[in-house]
């Protein structure tokens, strides 16, 4: 089944200019998990294996290093968003081996993770080490804190956080490193405009 028979028919909707020929004319969607299952295959044992629920010393080796994470959030209707996180290396804060916390640091303060996740709980990080091919996968449950003793800890340069976001672990694991070896993103010679851009 294609979205449309005719790939020369104008698309129409808000938005669309008229005239213009529909970029998904032709495109055929995936129609079920079982579809996916026979285009990718299985996934093998140890992958499937690898999933856990605690953080393990490896883990904390890596937290510790990471300067940098992504975190993916939803509102109560499924509108997802993305954001990214920074701060010093080992910037995530571990209260035990099924709980970590993530200061909040000054920014645009538009908090739209910490709107979602008002309405959402559920959030995925993604922390990333420059140069490094190390790529570690959290999901779990978010809730937000406006104080707690740990905050002494996360002081940085004088300034105490007014939030936290603490996370309790569902499951986490080494995600396959594939995509920053295709993309070269820790590749300096593949930085074409970098400069300008900066």
């Amino acid at each position: 089944m294609s979205y449309a028979a005719d790939p020369t028919a104008p698309a129409t909707g808000p938005g669309v200019t008229s005239g213009v020929p529909d970029p998904l004319a032709g495109a055929v969607p995936l129609g079920s998990a079982e579809e996916l299952r026979e285009l990718l295959g299985t996934p093998h044992p140890i992958v499937i294996d690898k999933v856990h629920d605690r953080l393990t010393d490896d883990d904390l080796a890596l937290l510790a290093r990471s300067p940098f994470c992504t975190l993916a959030t939803s509102d109560a209707d499924g509108n997802c968003d993305s954001t990214p996180r920074g701060d010093t290396p080992g910037f995530t804060h571990v209260l035990d081996r099924g709980t970590i916390a993530l200061p909040d640091r000054p920014g645009n303060r538009r908090a739209d993770s910490f709107h979602n996740i008002l309405a959402n709980p559920r959030v995925g990080l993604l922390y990333l080490i420059p140069g490094a091919m190390d790529v570690l996968r959290v999901n779990g449950r978010a809730r937000i804190l406006t104080d707690a003793p740990f905050f002494d800890a996360m002081t940085l340069k004088g300034q105490r956080p007014k939030l936290a976001l603490v996370v309790e672990i569902d499951e986490i694991f080494r995600h396959c490193p594939a995509s920053l070896k295709r993309s070269g993103v820790w590749a300096p010679e593949t930085w074409a405009g970098a400069e300008a851009a900066g």
